[in-house]
């Protein structure tokens, strides 16, 4: 008798098949260290779980998305030293691979089963997804195969992300006798996700009486996040396992009975709010940019106002207090609450803390200017040769030890041009380039929930650059709950400015937004990468021509 036929569930049910979900994170490019990570991560599902199958998220050989890494001549020798890698090893298990495979000339997005020394199917994505953030179809071809194998007397089919959003390849699947289906996922997270995944799995597998092991990467990735959440459904379609997101684990998932191929509850996770959920996103989508790109330690201008503050409390939960620096630069117009506040916020997260006036270096340069700039009214000029002289400092410090500089700028700054270039849009990563302003709040009550490092002050007093005396920004700008709804409808939906007027906003209101946002492209095309959370942020899934004649109405 195996061992596996002796073990039985908690019900006195003997256990066929035992699947461990391997939730990790990649680095892309890294083929060698990639296939490290999978025989490390195979032996151990062994070791520690008995796995029977151990099954690798979507492209976990090159990471996910590899790019145009994938058009490089060396591609297909380096994939097929990571197979001969992968096979050389003694796995008792089977394992399921995902990785670039090239036949007939083509190069498909594809996926192997490994076991005894061999490759003993493979499987190639049907539906290379084109929208969004996603461009597959540059790189890959669509595969039409169906693949179902038996471990253990189990048919199970196969199956690569998109696939499961399509009619099709379940279905085939179930058709050709697969009880439970393997779906591979690089799926990134934006608000709401996992419960769009949840309603489709539960859907799919209710509709063809299969259960469904949703495996999916964990990690940053540039501006993309992939959150986890790997996920288990029975062929009735009800959830019975779900990993933690944001995180790396090993999960293992038992399935009993020779009919359905039925897995074993777990007991269920604590349901995250949306705020903590947004903030694990934004705290892993920085520790991974930082750390795979090899920085020392990062910077960052704190002013005193909300948006440093939260994207300073980031920093701190992704990297700890010895990688961040916070710099106050006050001017004459700083206020005594923003250089009190911003100190209170460095000590209280015990990160290493300066200040330096930009005073003299702000007249100096006025001074140089005074000959081009006699006879001429102060008006934002002078406002951004302020946030320059910042912008310049923390560069400086930057090239000195090493420190990656993140910029603070929010969605809705970014959306409407509110920032300033080669000045706090100077830096490597903005932290809050998805989060709209009303969300920049939430976040911060979040985080102090946590433990009370935001000053409540800050929270709760008018926004302001404090680029001129008694500024506040809604003194242009309509109050930013309405301003991010008319983003939200324009950036995010697709609405025209008409539509937006039609839901019941201010004419005018609607007009100088949407021209705000469309004059400021090339603004957008020069800042900085950051996290995306929400459908659509202002990056890869947001393309709009700097130059154009498309008019606002419609």
């Amino acid at each position: 008798m195996s061992l596996q036929s002796t073990v039985q569930d908690a019900a006195g049910s003997p256990i066929k098949l035992r699947v461990v979900m391997a939730q990790l994170d990649f680095l892309v490019g890294d083929i060698p260290g990639n296939t490290k990570t999978v025989i490390e991560a195979a032996h151990r599902a062994e070791e520690e779980h008995k796995a029977d199958i151990v099954v690798f998220p979507e492209l976990c050989l090159t990471g996910y998305p590899p790019e145009d890494l994938l058009l490089r001549p060396s591609l297909d020798l380096r994939i097929r030293t990571a197979l001969e890698a992968l096979l050389a090893e003694p796995f008792a298990s089977t394992l399921v691979v995902g990785l670039p495979l090239r036949e007939g000339g083509l190069l498909y997005n594809g996926a192997v089963v490994l076991k005894e020394g061999q490759v003993v199917s493979r499987y190639f994505k049907q539906f290379p997804p084109n929208y969004q953030v996603f461009d597959e179809k540059r790189y890959f071809a669509a595969g039409h195969q169906t693949c179902v194998v038996e471990v253990k007397g189990v048919s199970v089919g196969l199956t690569v992300c998109e696939d499961i959003w399509s009619d099709g390849p379940v279905e085939a699947a179930a058709a050709a006798g697969a009880r439970l289906i393997l779906n591979l996922n690089a799926s990134p997270y934006d608000i709401d996700k996992q419960a769009r995944r949840k309603a489709l799995l539960e859907r799919k597998a209710r509709a063809n009486q299969v259960s469904i092991v949703y495996a999916n990467l964990v990690g940053g990735q540039d501006e993309l996040v992939f959150d986890g959440g790997s996920m288990v459904f029975d062929h009735s379609g009800v959830l019975t396992m779900e990993a933690p997101q944001f995180s790396e684990g090993l999960y293992p998932v038992d399935f009993v009975s020779e009919l359905h191929c039925q897995p074993v509850s777990q007991p269920p996770l604590p349901e995250p709010s949306l705020e903590q959920n947004i903030y694990s996103a934004l705290v892993l989508g920085v520790r991974d940019y930082v750390n795979k790109n090899g920085f020392k330690s990062t910077v960052l201008g704190l002013s005193g106002g909300i948006d440093s503050a939260l994207t300073l409390a980031i920093a701190f939960d992704a990297l700890g207090p010895e990688r961040v620096r916070a710099v106050m630069m006050p001017f004459r117009y700083t206020s005594s609450m923003s250089l009190e506040d911003a100190e209170a916020e460095a000590v209280a997260l015990g990160v290493q803390y300066d200040v330096f006036s930009i005073e003299p270096m702000y007249d100096t340069f006025m001074a140089a200017l005074a000959g081009p700039f006699e006879g001429t009214t102060p008006d934002t000029t002078e406002e951004n040769l302020q946030a320059r002289l910042r912008g310049v400092l923390l560069m400086a410090l930057s090239n000195k030890f090493g420190s990656l500089v993140l910029t603070t700028g929010n969605k809705s700054e970014m959306a409407v041009g509110y920032s300033t270039l080669y000045g706090d849009m100077a830096g490597g990563f903005d932290v809050l380039k998805d989060v709209p302003k009303t969300l920049v709040f939430r976040l911060s009550n979040y985080r102090n929930t946590v433990s009370p490092v935001i000053p409540e002050r800050v929270i709760t007093r008018p926004p302001s650059a404090e680029l001129a005396p008694d500024q506040k920004d809604e003194d242009s700008l309509p109050g930013y709950d309405v301003l991010d709804q008319i983003l939200n409808l324009y950036v995010e939906r697709d609405f025209s400015a008409d539509a937006i007027i039609a839901e019941g906003f201010d004419r005018e209101d609607v007009l100088r937004v949407t021209r705000l946002v469309d004059i400021n492209e090339y603004k957008r095309r020069q800042a900085p990468i950051g996290v995306r959370i929400t459908e659509r942020g202002f990056g890869k899934d947001r393309r709009y021509p700097i130059t154009n004649g498309w008019k606002i109405g419609n």
